[in-house]
């Protein structure tokens, strides 16, 4: 589910970043309010052209003074007045070109001068326009517009310290001028956006929470805020939030779409659902076509984060007999084959959208999502990193390229139990492996396994060391071999022997949601000192076939045929029909039932039932106790009958705790009962205490920089 999450978040961002891209628009166009009042003193004739200006009116303007150009061709007033309809009205560089001549006519006029430097900025020249204002600020440094000017400019180079010092310069100029005002909200919104993208969430919190105090309960400052408490899933405040933002009709619609979705990342999914549909309701109220589709696009995530599939693609297709081409109607297409693992069908969708937006959000990161679960992880890769070139130090996309690189990251892991049974053994296992992944498709293991085992009657004893290693190869997408080999040299009172393991798998993904493991196992029957003297070895054939579905229901398989070396022969069925009860806490409940058959009976030596079948109840959970801290227990109980005796209850549990200590760190510890049959007899009772420590040894894939070359964008 973490790739199913990942597009979760990305939602909650995008109406960040729009927010963001809107308010650099506005910057600017504040200027216009302060340089109209420089031409109030002009001709009476032009005051229909200031006032086209001044409504932004632009290309009715730039038509009004080239007519009146044409008898008045030297009017320094209407030839300003010019540049700036046609500037403002999406040539900036034309307009750049006419303030230039009328500055060679008219040197070191404040006028012509301030109305030059603008047209940078509506250029989006920035860098050009940041010393021109610097110079007139040093000339004119009591002049409003200039020091407003340069603080604007100064903002849109992301200098926002040094841009918000410039805005209280202007403001102290002219306090009653709500321009800088305005202005010096959006250098706070900027400032607070670029802080929030360096996940410096208080840093941004703080700004946000300045805006207030010149313009009380913002509607920008208040969604901006909102969005962050999403980000950091701070859930209560984000409705909270929410909450103050709904002050009329449409935004209450706003407000409902903003709390579903905190409802989701909250994992209270029905509620969001709810919520949504009142938000579905309430919009047919109002005539605003942006909303409407903000608000259905957020009741068809509901309805997938409550799997209900059907009726979301009803949505979706009927959405798309309106608007087939429209962005957000393919990302909900492509978020429902994310959900149901066709992903096929999602990157399809992705690329529709990319080729409509090739800087789209949804589009670039969502797309790595896919091929990331499509096991293409080359592609996932680059799609990932096109992301972050379009969006700087985005968060969800760097912890996804931070996520990939942690799964290719050599490792250790330290693996340390202690068993004891009512038939006097007792254990003590350490087991060291390491893992090296040498590409995304080839990776190499290498193991260690001291064991112990002791009869506390008997006294007998034996000991094991295997050596294994391993190798894993990516035929394809979804489809893996791996090999390992090794040796098993055990040592007991009697005897001492040396035998090779092996363990070989064809792991395959053959329809969606579908995993089938083709195996053949070697191994040395090792579970107690009295098994290892009698140098039995096993020659597992085998398969494992879980089959998943949409509505939470799976089914999990073990087939296994068995020839030991003693002649005898097993067979063994495992199967195992389970439903996923609850998302939160993860609770899977179902039933087991095992088949266990051998061909000879050797009862004095292990447990060989000629029939022996099990069926059991159980129950797992797995909670978060913390961000870091994951807790699971598990039980199991039924009955088993071993031939023609009668029928006994069977009892097993598990429980542990596993703990993230840093990105590169884990451990876990655990404990675990058992009274189900085993390799010693009916009756048996078998518990085991453990531990395990996962240590990422360097801090990048081995073939890093192999990677990133793969990995460059052309």
């Amino acid at each position: 589910m973490r790739i199913l999450t990942h597009n979760i978040k990305k939602h909650t961002l995008c109406h960040c970043n729009n927010l963001l891209t809107l308010l650099n628009m506005y910057k600017y166009a504040f200027i216009l309010l302060f340089i109209i009042p420089l031409f109030t003193s002009a001709q009476s004739d032009m005051s229909k052209g200031f006032k086209l200006l001044e409504n932004g009116n632009f290309e009715n303007a730039e038509q009004f003074f080239e007519d009146f150009l044409k008898s008045n061709p030297n009017n320094k007033t209407a030839r300003l007045c010019y540049g700036r309809a046609v500037g403002l009205s999406g040539e900036p560089k034309k307009a750049n070109s006419l303030f230039s001549e009328l500055l060679k006519e008219n040197p070191g006029d404040f006028e012509v001068e301030i109305n030059y430097n603008e047209s940078f900025l509506w250029a989006k020249d920035y860098e050009s326009a940041k010393p021109l204002y610097k110079k007139l600020v040093a000339d004119y440094p009591d002049k409003f517009g200039a020091v407003l000017g340069y603080a604007n400019t100064l903002s849109n180079l992301k200098e926002y310290k040094l841009a918000l010092e410039w805005v209280d310069k202007a403001i102290a100029l002219d306090p009653e001028n709500k321009s800088a005002l305005v202005s010096k909200k959006y250098m706070r919104l900027g400032y607070a956006n670029a802080y929030v993208n360096n996940q410096q969430y208080g840093k941004g919190e703080a700004y946000l929470q300045k805006i207030f105090s010149d313009f009380p309960e913002d509607k920008d400052a208040l969604q901006n805020l909102a969005n962050l408490y999403l980000i950091i899933k701070n859930v209560e405040k984000a409705k909270a939030t929410y909450k103050r933002y709904a002050t009329n009709a449409k935004d209450s619609i706003v407000a409902l779409n903003g709390i579903a979705l905190a409802e989701h990342i909250g994992e209270q999914d029905k509620t969001a659902l709810k919520i949504a549909k009142k938000a579905k309701k309430e919009v047919l109220k109002v005539k605003d076509t942006a909303l409407t589709e903000q608000t259905y696009n957020r009741y068809v995530q509901a309805l997938i984060w409550n799997h209900k599939y059907k009726k979301a693609q009803i949505q979706i297709d009927s959405l798309k007999q309106v608007n087939p081409n429209r962005n957000w109607i393919m990302a909900l297409d492509a978020t429902i084959g994310m959900y149901m693992a066709n992903f096929k069908k999602s990157i399809n969708n992705y690329d529709k959208i990319l080729a409509n937006d090739s800087a789209s959000f949804d589009g670039n990161l969502g797309k790595a999502n896919a091929l990331f679960a499509s096991d293409k992880i080359i592609p996932a890769y680059k799609a990932a990193k096109q992301t972050l070139v379009i969006y700087k130090k985005q968060k969800d996309a760097t912890n996804f390229i931070e996520k990939l690189d942690l799964s290719f990251t050599p490792n250790v892991e330290e693996h340390a139990t202690y068993t004891f049974d009512n038939g006097n053994n007792t254990a003590y296992s350490s087991t060291t492996t390491a893992q090296l992944a040498l590409s995304t498709k080839f990776s190499s293991t290498i193991s260690y396994q001291f064991r112990t085992t002791e009869n506390t009657v008997t006294l007998n004893k034996a000991t094991s060391h295997v050596i294994i290693g391993g190798l894993k190869y990516k035929l394809f997408p979804k489809t893996n071999i791996k090999a390992v080999f090794g040796v098993n040299k055990s040592i007991s009172t009697e005897t001492s022997f040396a035998q090779p393991v092996l363990d070989i798998r064809l792991q395959l993904q053959p329809y969606i949601l579908q995993n089938l493991d083709l195996i053949y196992t070697r191994e040395v029957q090792s579970f107690n000192a009295d098994l290892i003297e009698r140098e039995i070895v096993m020659n597992h054939y085998g398969l494992t076939y879980n089959m998943g579905t949409t509505f939470n229901l799976g089914w999990y398989t073990q087939l296994i045929y068995t020839e030991q070396t003693d002649s005898n022969v097993r067979n063994l069925l495992f199967s195992s029909l389970y439903y996923n009860l609850f998302k939160k806490p993860a609770t899977k409940i179902g039933i087991n039932y095992q088949y266990l058959s051998f061909a000879d009976q050797v009862p004095s030596i292990y447990f060989s039932p000629s029939i022996y079948q099990a069926v059991e109840i159980f129950a797992d959970v797995r909670a978060k106790l913390s961000d870091k801290t994951l807790f699971m227990a598990s039980a199991a109980s039924g009955y088993q009958k071993v031939e023609k005796d009668l029928m006994t209850v069977i009892f097993r549990a598990e429980t542990g705790v596993q703990h993230q200590f840093s990105k590169r760190l884990s451990g876990k510890v655990y404990g675990k009962y058992s009274n189900i049959a085993s390799a010693t007899a009916a009756g048996f009772q078998f518990t085991e205490i453990g531990f395990k420590i996962k240590w990422l040894f360097t801090k990048k894939p081995l073939f890093y920089a192999k990677l990133q070359k793969q990995i460059e964008l052309k």
